[in-house]
């Protein structure tokens, strides 16, 4: 066994950079005995939408097509990680590349519907099963969801199927009304006693949604075998709706409220507390998530790959100017299929190298099978 470990290594030297090789080499053993992975620099893409029809009124002309509300970004960026824009409207391939990127992926509220083609429920669709497969294979790969985020995360669960209720609870704080057993999630688990107790007992939640998802439509469309309620709440017309919920196997979370609000929208008469105590409840939700992506050891292939996609390419516009929801807003123009920005690793220069370039990627990947298959053996012989 030991000279066929040595023999492998060798090939691995010969056809891969030093630093490749450790980094492939390390990257096999994290996979196969450390079930804890820490990421100290996480990276979280955060799923663009269409213009809304206020949007759409005041930024229209200027040719914006999509946009994400920068209190998401701030929200991630709060809790220790750097954020990528994932755009609508790209083939699967643009998905699949991408997330292989990222260590989550959080979906933002907002006012588009999820019929729109190619918009953000088609976009949600792509990215929902990678992470789907990518925790069926043992890959732990965090996605969240937030007030329409949230509702897009049951409705991919229920296949595309509309399953929500319409309900009243635009400009309402409220406390969450726990679950006797929510503390089996794993999302409240750990939680403080004082995040519980401020939640459980003061109106500290944002609530702006005009849908909701009821514990009868889950029932309905069979979500309660997958899905866990920890929560609900009642709107301005007492009618209760879910408003915590996680999967129970994937590490996929939803809440209908709008943490990031609390911390970051300054607009007024929109019921929007900012308390201390209903900061440190918003942040525990934001260092939850981000906690969870540390566990995911995706990565750019380089800093310069990272710094081309990275959200501080972009400049927020001042949108509260123009009686948005939002004090600021990234729009974004021109991000059409196909135009996605590229990823040199994958798709190397024309020139001199390209033909050995894309050879030593291929190789790689074929020693990566072969180095999980080897160390597994010597994992089963040490301890057979």
């Amino acid at each position: 066994m030991t000279v066929t470990v040595a023999l492998v290594l060798a090939v691995v030297l010969l056809v891969v950079t030093p630093g490749q090789a450790k980094h492939l080499i390390e990257s096999q053993e994290r996979s196969l005995f450390d079930a804890a992975v820490v990421n100290d620099q996480p990276v979280v893409g955060i799923l663009s939408q269409e213009l809304s029809y206020l949007m759409t009124q005041n930024y229209g002309d200027e040719g914006y097509d999509s946009y994400i509300a920068a209190s998401y970004v701030k929200f991630v960026e709060g809790a220790g990680a750097r954020v990528v824009p994932i755009w609508i409207n790209q083939p699967a391939e643009y998905y699949e590349q991408i997330m292989a990127n990222l260590n989550g992926v959080l979906f933002p509220g907002g006012a588009t519907w999820f019929n729109q083609s190619n918009g953000y429920a088609d976009a949600g669709r792509h990215i929902y099963d990678i992470a789907m497969r990518y925790n069926e294979h043992g890959d732990y790969f965090p996605v969240w969801g937030t007030c329409l985020g949230f509702e897009l995360l049951t409705y991919l669960a229920a296949n595309g199927s509309e399953h929500r209720a319409h309900c009243s609870s635009n400009s309402q704080a409220l406390p969450l009304n726990f679950k006797d057993d929510f503390r089996t999630s794993r999302l409240f688990a750990d939680a403080p006693n004082e995040i519980v107790d401020i939640l459980s007992s003061e109106p500290v939640t944002a609530n702006f949604h005009q849908y909701c998802v009821t514990e009868a439509n889950m029932t309905a469309y069979g979500l309660e075998e997958d899905w866990r309620v920890m929560s609900v709440d009642r709107d301005w017309n007492g009618m209760e709706f879910i408003s915590t919920i996680e999967h129970k196997r994937y590490p996929f979370y939803g809440i209908q409220f709008h943490p990031e609000k609390n911390i970051y929208e300054w607009v007024q008469n929109k019921n929007i507390s900012h308390t201390a105590n209903a900061i440190q409840a918003a942040q525990f939700f934001a260092d939850f998530f981000i906690h969870e992506t540390r566990k995911s050891d995706h990565q750019f292939p380089s800093e310069t790959t990272l710094d081309q996609h990275v959200i501080y390419n972009y400049q927020p516009t001042f949108t509260g100017l123009k009686r948005s929801s939002f004090e600021q807003c990234y729009m974004f123009s021109g991000k059409v299929l196909g135009e996605q920005p590229g990823f040199p690793s994958e798709q190397p220069p024309a020139g001199d190298d390209a033909d050995s370039s894309a050879t030593a990627v291929s190789l790689t990947c074929m020693l990566s099978v072969v180095l999980t298959t080897l160390v597994t053996t010597i994992r089963l012989h040490v301890h057979g």
